[in-house]
């Protein structure tokens, strides 16, 4: 049988972690491959590492064709309805496969609004489309509301919020933490407020230094409702709102500068003191 590999396909989905795959392989030598390969035509769609496993140890498996898809959103939807439904996937995953799909439907949705009357443009050919209709998949949920995403991916409302300011503002180094779970959504969401350079330091410091930021920025947060009250009070005494908001974004650029000195004083006491670790005799007590 000739299975194609689509480097596209394979990557679309979050892969597994070294431990992850260890255990599917060890299922799979201990117990064989259970669940078939979901094939579209020759391309693999749904089982790559069981695949790539069975390869490997020259083990059997079976294949089932999907002859619902009509086109790769099709593939790309089911891929994603698939994962959703996954235990193993983690909450941020899930997040991203939800916005994902909601972005496919979206563009589909674009398209059909501005695409001519299929009887139009279909011409002679109605009788093959109308097959080709009732064996189509679904119509997938338009997942229109945040609500919905909330649902589809098993999460609340207010981590798809986070998820996807992760998403629009965090660094690569900041999402990588969170997919490995040295940072949670929530702190991640807070890191990825900070300018790309900070956050990028606050990950190379470690767990404890992501957490560190992550307070910071709550705290500040914080402050600033109350210093926009003060400054709104203030500026009704002197008749002067603009230099009074002038005067809080200064603040608000200085305290951003104090938390970038300080998170890379930190990452530097940490060298540091690997260095004098390292330099010390075998036998010495540590610090």
């Amino acid at each position: 049988m000739n299975i194609v590999v689509n480097p596209e396909l394979k990557a679309y989905i979050e892969p597994l972690t070294p431990d992850e795959h260890e255990a599917l392989e060890r299922s799979i030598l201990s117990e064989g491959c259970r669940d078939a390969l979901v094939l579209w035509g020759d391309v693999l769609v749904d089982g790559h590492n069981r695949y790539g496993i069975c390869q490997k140890h020259g083990l059997p498996f079976q294949t089932v064709q999907n002859p619902r898809f009509q086109s790769m959103e099709d593939v790309h939807l089911w891929m994603i309805d698939q994962h959703l439904g996954r235990r193993s996937v983690s909450d941020f995953q899930r997040g991203v496969l939800a916005l994902r799909k909601r972005e496919i439907i979206a563009e589909r949705k674009a398209r059909a609004a501005i695409a001519p009357e299929a009887g139009e443009a279909a011409g002679s050919v109605d009788v093959s489309v109308s097959a080709a209709e009732s064996t189509a998949l679904p119509a997938p949920d338009p997942l229109n509301s945040r609500e919905a995403i909330a649902k589809a991916a098993r999460l609340s409302s207010s981590q798809v919020v986070m998820i996807e300011k992760i998403q629009k503002q965090a660094a690569p180094e900041l999402v990588a933490a969170v997919k490995s779970g040295t940072i949670s959504i929530n702190a991640a969401a807070a890191v990825a407020t900070l300018p790309a350079e900070e956050q990028v330091a606050a990950v190379a410091a470690g767990k404890d230094e992501l957490k560190q930021a992550a307070k910071r920025v709550r705290e500040l947060n914080k402050r600033k409702p109350r210093e926009t009250r003060e400054a709104g009070d203030e500026g009704a005494s002197e008749d002067s709102p603009a230099k009074e908001a002038g005067t809080g974004a200064d603040e608000l650029q200085a305290l951003r500068h104090r938390v970038a000195e300080l998170t890379a004083e930190n990452t530097e006491l940490r060298r540091q003191l690997s260095q004098l670790q390292a330099a010390l005799p075998a036998d010495s007590p540590p610090f």
